[in-house]
């Protein structure tokens, strides 16, 4: 070993790799007056530097040990001069590239300062892997975050994932460490070699990372955003001024890998381009507002659906690269269809590679497995309380509708976060400062979250999937609530589902589990929601809750669907219900498409397609979604006949009657009340024939009889009503007076 003029307190940590300010030593630094240069290449055997200008020559410096630590003293060099470095391999390969260590800092003091304080919402754009030109020199700027950490390097196929290559400049006291790395280009693979400050040695993703392997290979790969140009401005125009309470939202819920898949092709899930070719003309044709994806972001299990997230600013390289996906939303948005992306704040897996113990100590979650552990998932909960923590979620989410113009998020689990006792026995949680059960810090963070997103953001929704009753889920902050713009309805579900599921000559006794969601319909923005968790895990599919045989079932279905859409609140289903798949969903494998091509089946669709295009095109369905103005019930006392039906208005004072029918006896010569008189047209009968029914009706719809008062209406109407239905009216407008069109 030759000596060198480093002390041993920075020879040995260097040369260990567990220096935590290689940038003081490496590069060409002042030492005694004289300018002195530092290389370590363990991958290389010889190492000269070579000063810009010309006339410069080279000046071989001199390999110090085993380790591949070159040193030697630089002459006609001045501060800041630029230079490169001439490496010969040990095999005899030469390359020449600039010194990563001759570049100063790029991250600021107040970028540093912002992002401990949790309010850099643009964090993404200074963290992580981004290409850079920094003067004259291509290059990529890593930086990560992690304070406990000994020393931290970028590894990749740039230098054969060695640690001791690319030791990162940690930037005291923020926790961030960083690194500009010339001549990395976009492609590139990487991961953070991470020492722990107990010496443990281990590879760790990019939290930040644009785009990043799934399954078995976990690598990150560098991936310039800034080079997708898009084409939905007129639609990014008008999103701020839509009115989203009084505006139809039919939402569809897709799973990509499951939704249509290509059996020719071994059985492989559609690509992202492939699903804008084919999902976007479905869904415009059965006529819904928006799609929402369960996660996209990157995941390393199939089997958790994408809610075990690993790489929260990635979408899944499974379908394609971050453009591609881009290209999907902006398609999606020049067709007229809103994207809503499930996000998932509320928990993350254990997986070594991922955020788990992340710098080796609990840097993203909690020490104490009370507060820190989901023991139901297996899975990790975010230490809402650090505010970088606070600041890499904030930023998340609005990263998502940024850069990729998504219109909404919809919140898993929030229930789950709200509560520290949440699925806990009673010893196994922690209260908080005031002895209570709620997380204030979540709290906390979903009402910043909430408040961020909606003033940079206007127009887009913020959802939560909240399955208890917390009140004001989706009222604003300023008022005391959680700012939410909307809120799942898993009352009306399971109360709706508990009903449909049973046998029609037993609803007479349970005519209270349809009639009680009205009693907080108007309490919260509600969404109504037949989502993927009611057909799987041994649940069945919708239509296979339905009882009695299959044309029971179908006539169920047709009727239990047509009442969700005539019900105030804003409407999902998932996958496979708008055609009454039989199997239970599988994540594996594709939707039963074959299906379609049967009547029964293809009525169901014809009927669902019919309500999207009523209840876009009539505003008696959406708007006044959310007040007692928009709604008046004409009776639901008739539980001997499982029988009631009710109004829906818009502000214009247009009205739509409902009558249901929820056994497979015919109601003929039945009367309901209206309150004016005129020709009431049938404007929906879900028994037609065209839907796979037995084509009762009412011969396109009926005159109302003046002075036959009933149930507390100054008129009423004589019809029939089919079996296991919904029948729909709505009073054509004429030039009469109501006395005249009634004689």
């Amino acid at each position: 070993m030759i000596p060198s003029r480093l002390n041993a307190e920075d020879y040995y940590p260097l040369i260990e790799a567990r220096h935590c300010d290689p940038f003081r030593i490496l590069g060409i630094r002042s030492c005694d007056g004289k300018f002195v240069a530092r290389v370590l290449r363990p991958d290389a055997a010889e190492a000269t530097v070579i000063l810009d200008g010309k006339g410069a020559k080279p000046q071989m410096l001199t390999r110090l040990n085993e380790h591949g630590l070159f040193e030697g003293e630089i002459t006609g060099f001045s501060e800041g001069m630029p230079y490169t470095l001439e490496l010969t391999s040990h095999d005899g390969v030469k390359w020449r590239q600039r010194d990563a260590y001759a570049f100063p800092a790029v991250l600021g003091e107040v970028d540093v300062y912002l992002f401990n304080e949790g309010t850099h919402y643009d964090i993404h754009k200074k963290l992580g892997a981004h290409v850079k030109v920094i003067g004259d020199v291509p290059g990529v700027h890593f930086a990560v975050w992690a304070p406990s950490a000994q020393r931290v390097s970028v590894v990749g196929d740039f230098n054969n994932w060695d640690g001791r290559v690319h030791q990162m400049r940690k930037l005291l006291p923020s926790g961030v460490w960083e690194i500009f790395l010339p001549g990395v280009h976009e492609g590139a693979h990487y991961k953070f070699e991470i020492r722990s400050e107990h010496g443990d040695v281990f590879l760790k993703t990019d939290p930040y990372a644009f785009f990043a392997q799934h399954g078995i290979e976990t690598g990150c790969m560098v991936f310039d955003l800034g080079r997708y140009e898009w084409s939905d401005n007129e639609w990014m125009g008008k999103r701020p001024q839509i009115d989203a309470y009084n505006a139809p939202m039919s939402i569809y819920e897709v799973h990509i890998g499951s939704w249509q898949r290509i059996p020719e092709e071994g059985n492989r899930p559609l690509s992202y381009r492939e699903l804008g070719d084919r999902l976007i003309p479905y869904v415009k044709e059965m006529g819904f507002t928006h799609i929402e994806l369960m996660p996209v972001m990157e995941h390393p299990f199939d089997g958790s659906w994408g809610y075990q997230v690993v790489n929260y600013y990635a979408p899944t390289s499974r379908f394609g690269n971050p453009d591609e996906f881009r290209n999907f939303v902006d398609r999606c948005h020049q067709a007229g269809i809103g994207v809503i992306l499930d996000w998932v704040p509320g928990h993350f897996p254990k997986d070594a590679h991922g955020l788990a113990r992340y710098d080796g100590s609990c840097l993203y979650e909690h020490e104490d497995p009370r507060l820190g552990e989901h023991q139901d998932w297996g899975t990790l909960i975010f230490n809402y309380g650090r505010n970088e923590v606070k600041n890499f979620l904030i930023g998340n989410a609005l990263f998502w509708l940024e850069e990729y113009h998504v219109d909404g998020l919809r919140v898993d689990a929030v229930a789950s976060m709200l509560y520290l006792d949440y699925s806990r026995k009673a010893d196994q949680w922690i209260p908080n400062c005031f002895g209570g059960r709620e997380n204030l810090e979540a709290i906390d963070f979903l009402k910043r979250c909430n408040e961020v997103c909606y003033e940079r953001h206007p127009g887009v929704a913020l959802i939560a999937e909240e399955s208890t009753a917390w009140p004001s889920v989706s009222r604003p902050t300023y008022t005391g609530g959680l700012g939410f713009g909307f809120k799942w309805n898993m009352g009306w579900m399971n109360d709706s589902l508990r009903y449909i599921s049973k046998d029609p000559i037993h609803r007479r006794y349970h005519q209270g589990e349809i009639t009680f969601s009205m009693l907080y319909a108007f309490q919260e923005h509600f969404i109504l929601v037949l989502s993927h968790d009611e057909v799987v895990h041994g649940k069945g599919s919708l239509i296979n809750k339905m009882p009695g045989d299959d044309w029971q079932k179908f006539a169920n279905c047709r009727m239990f669907l047509a009442w969700m859409w005539a019900h105030p609140g804003k409407k999902l289903i998932f996958q496979g219900i708008e055609f009454g798949q039989f199997s239970e969903w599988k994540h594996a494998f594709s939707l039963d498409w074959h299906l379609t091509e049967q009547h029964s089946h293809k009525g169901l669709s014809r009927l669902m397609q019919h309500l999207n295009w009523l209840y876009t095109h009539e505003p008696s369905f959406y708007e006044l979604d959310d007040s007692y103005d928009g709604y008046e019930w004409i009776d639901f006392r008739d539980a001997d006949n499982s029988v009631w039906s009710f109004m829906r208005k818009s502000r214009t004072g247009a009205s739509i009657l409902f009558v249901v029918n929820a056994t497979p006896v015919v109601r003929g010569g039945y009367r309901v009340g209206v309150p004016r008189c005129g020709f009431y047209e049938e404007i929906l009968n879900t028994d037609a024939d065209i839907y796979g029914g037995s084509n009762v009706g009412n011969y396109g719809g009926v005159q109302a009889h003046e002075h036959w008062s009933w149930q507390d209406q100054p008129h009423s109407i004589e019809i029939d009503i089919p079996p296991l239905s919904v029948v729909a009216f709505k009073l054509r407008n004429i030039a009469v007076s109501d006395s005249a069109a009634c004689s």
